[in-house]
């Protein structure tokens, strides 16, 4: 297929509109055969769940244009299995996790024109996301849902390269300690908006929640999970049952074990430990890894070894080993990529 007149190269990270998009409806206790549409509007009620009690749950995930010209998506599985724990926190139906899957082959595969080529630095970003949508003025959930996927292709997060980042420790709590932190729900993210702007305005890039309980352990910040490399390079990422299971810090730790021979820890992160690492990072899908320089607590800035200028040796090495294997450079443990064309 002849792909769009797009300018990859220049590609930002944004929302374009695709020809296609994936829609069923829940109604009378099961979902509808649902498929492919052209229309990109939402039609609900003033009164639906989403709008009055933001009943909603989301994944984020990509396909690629590998080196030898397939289109590929990655460990889909996994966002199948997050979505169904969202949804079942969320009192939301669980739209299966086979059929979640082949809605995202068929989203992509529709819209096969606007996934990137090879080496452009740009990729489709494909979301799935659910919504109560019936009218629900009590509160209560919604008895009608309405689960979609939808594509757009995007360019690198940061633009002009990977510059490691100054963050903030956060004074507001991004969740409770049995709340809804692990899940991907939408009304997570409203709450980390007015944080996250504050931070930028104060001149930070990002915050660094830590654990609502105590204040002295680190969780993750808005959208990333954090990982840390101590200085006999060990890598470490906090373990809690507040923060999302990221998949790219979940495939990044089999990665540093198994590509990298490195040790790996999954544990509780004291904040006073931050101090004596040498690297750090932010992981998640947009930008697989974001290189963190500096962590500033209140005026006290703690300067990572790795410095501000690039990547630690050893997140740089995580980085191109696992977009290696996201492209299909470098082989791909069993499971972990899926073939779309």
């Amino acid at each position: 297929m002849e792909k769009k007149n797009i300018d990859w190269a220049n590609l930002g990270f944004g929302y374009v509109q695709t020809d296609k998009r994936f829609v069923t409806n829940y109604k009378d206790g099961a979902w509808d055969e649902g498929g492919l549409i052209s229309d990109a509007t939402v039609t609900i009620t003033e009164c639906a769940g989403v709008l009055q009690y933001a009943q909603t749950c989301f994944e984020g995930m990509k396909a690629y244009t590998t080196e030898d010209g397939h289109i590929v998506t990655f460990r889909p599985d996994l966002n199948a299995e997050r979505m169904e724990n969202s949804c079942k926190r969320l009192e939301m139906p669980v739209y299966p996790q086979d059929k979640f899957i082949d809605a995202v082959v068929q989203t992509v595969a529709a819209n096969e024109a606007y996934v990137p080529p090879y080496g452009s630095g740009a990729t489709l970003y494909v979301r799935p996301y659910m919504f109560g949508s019936d009218a629900v003025i009590g509160v209560k959930p919604s008895s009608e849902y309405q689960f979609r996927v939808f594509t757009t292709p995007v360019g690198p997060y940061f633009k002009g390269g990977v510059k490691p980042l100054t963050i903030r420790v956060c004074d507001y709590d991004r969740a409770a300690p049995h709340g809804t932190g692990h899940i991907k729900a939408g009304l997570n993210y409203a709450m980390s908006l007015y944080a996250i702007m504050d931070a930028h305005r104060q001149g930070y890039d990002e915050n660094m929640y830590l654990d609502a309980a105590t204040r002295t352990k680190v969780e993750e910040t808005g959208g990333a999970n954090f990982l840390f490399v101590t200085k006999d390079n060990k890598v470490v990422t906090p373990k809690s049952n507040s923060i999302l299971p990221s998949i790219t810090r979940r495939s990044l730790l089999v990665v540093a074990k198994e590509y990298l021979g490195l040790e790996v820890e999954e544990r509780e992160v004291f904040f006073d430990e931050v101090k004596d690492f040498a690297e750090c990072g932010l992981c998640g899908t947009a930008a697989v890894i974001s290189p963190v320089g500096k962590i500033v607590d209140h005026g006290k800035e703690i300067c990572l070894p790795s410095g501000m200028s690039e990547m630690g040796p050893t997140t740089k090495k995580l980085y191109d080993t696992l977009t290696g294997i996201q492209m299909g450079r470098i082989e791909a443990p069993k499971g972990w990529i899926k073939v779309i064309k």
